[in-house]
């Protein structure tokens, strides 16, 4: 296959990431190239899961040497390499735009990694990109209609409560985005920053197509905002969805479904959080959504990874989509399945 892709490194190998290798003859991409230590509730002490987090970075700085495009969905750790930039160097970076759509905590950390890049590539106020328009802020609840359609029955009044105080938070975020001083792009000798959400961009034959900023996991995530990525060439789709949750929305479910992926790398609910960020509920949607994805797509490669083997209970928790998939004959696995290993949780746990 042209369009090639290698899993560098996934929570089912023991440490937070959903970090992959892309190349195509015109192009070769890292995305989300960052990585985090597992939860304190993970079978392992402290000394182990630090082993693993080290492990797991060097094999995506070894990937990173390799890329010259880096995308980056959204500026959690488990995302993007944050302490040392000189991994970026030379690149062109593809990154979340700091400016609308984002929470007070990651605009923080977006604007502590623009000030490591200004010091240690010694930019200058002539690389940073003048003139551009602010990206147009809309309502998010155009873009999630089929899931405000849904009848929840008796979970119907909480639901609008929780929309009721999300949309207030959203327009108090609009609010600090307004305020902002603006993070603009980069463009110099030393590295080249795009905001990419809603744009297409051609590398020859390999087209990048970013989506409009995404909820993290459910409607009005206090988590923020992340895009997804689709590459193509050649008829050949591969989609990198970042945090949806599972996906937890049903239009993002959609969206999915009418892309019609040949390669899917979805991350799932969090069950390790049910029944504190995660409820029953939404934990269901995650399910059904699944469901309608393996059965309205060809896809051939499901990677079901990010989120989910963090508790060796997730293959019970999410057990209609594994049975699914095998009665169906579909690839859904988690990275370390693909590359033939069980996932870390599943060994340790036994």
């Amino acid at each position: 296959m042209d369009l090639h892709f290698e899993l560098v490194w996934f929570d089912s190998f023991g440490a937070k990431s959903s970090c992959i290798f892309v190349k195509t003859p015109n192009v070769s991409l890292i995305i989300d190239p960052g990585i985090a230590e597992m939860q304190p509730g993970y079978p392992l002490d402290k000394k182990e899961k630090m082993k693993l987090r080290e492990k797991g970075k060097r094999a995506i700085l070894r990937a990173l040497k390799k890329a010259s495009l880096v995308i980056i969905s959204h500026y959690h750790h488990d995302h993007y390499i944050y302490e040392d930039i000189s991994g970026y160097r030379g690149k062109a970076l593809f990154m979340k735009n700091p400016n609308v759509f984002i929470n007070l905590n990651q605009r923080k950390r977006a604007e502590d990694f623009f000030l490591k890049l200004r010091e240690s590539l010694n930019l200058e106020e002539r690389d940073f990109v003048k003139g551009k328009e602010r990206s147009q802020i809309f309502d998010p609840r155009e873009h999630i209609k089929l899931a405000l359609s849904r009848d929840f029955g008796d979970y119907n009044k909480r639901r609008s409560e929780l929309f009721e105080k999300g949309h207030q938070w959203f327009e108090e975020l609009v609010k600090f985005w307004d305020g902002l001083e603006e993070i603009r792009e980069v463009d110099a000798d030393s590295i080249k920053v795009v905001f990419p959400e809603g744009k297409t961009y051609k590398f020859g034959e390999t087209v990048l197509r970013f989506t409009e900023p995404l909820f993290h996991g459910v409607e009005f995530s206090r988590l923020g905002w992340v895009f997804a990525t689709v590459i193509e060439y050649r008829g050949k789709k591969l989609i990198h969805t970042s945090d949806l949750n599972g996906p937890i929305i049903e239009d993002y479910t959609e969206w999915i479904i009418r892309e019609n992926p040949d390669i899917l790398i979805l991350d799932g609910p969090p069950t390790y959080l049910l029944g504190y960020i995660l409820n029953k509920t939404n934990l269901q949607r995650a399910v059904d959504n699944m469901l309608n994805i393996l059965h309205n797509t060809k896809t051939e490669i499901i990677i079901y990874d990010h989120h989910l083997p963090r508790e060796a209970k997730f293959r019970e928790r999410t057990k209609p989509i594994w049975e699914e998939a095998e009665k169906s004959g579909k690839k859904v696995l988690t990275a370390a399945e693909y590359l033939g290993r069980r996932p870390l949780v599943l060994e340790i746990s036994m």
